[in-house]
């Protein structure tokens, strides 16, 4: 096994253990749950990794990284460069 298979495991983990449903693009279906998650998504700079919905609307992106690029976030940071904020108007109704 990888180790983006294995990284990849551990987060689809967490997220469902959360509960959020994960999908992948080819299965994208945004009303599935108030939360969904989804793999690979496309964006302007290419695929993100998981992007996060609520309620249909992104709320958040996750990039996986390896253990060590904690150390060197600067590398991560240029990645967003043009990133666009996501809106979070979100209730709790």
């Amino acid at each position: 096994m990888t180790p983006e298979i294995k990284a990849r495991q551990h987060i689809d983990q967490k997220l469902e253990q959360a509960g959020w449903v994960i999908q992948d693009m080819r299965q994208l279906n945004l009303g599935a749950a108030a939360g969904v998650v989804v793999r690979e998504y496309p964006t302007d700079t290419g695929p993100a990794d998981y992007v996060l919905f609520v309620n249909r609307s992104p709320v958040g992106v996750i990039e996986a990284k390896k253990d060590t690029a904690g150390e060197n976030l600067t590398a991560t940071e240029s990645q967003t460069d043009g990133a666009k904020p996501l809106p979070l108007g979100l209730s709790s109704r």
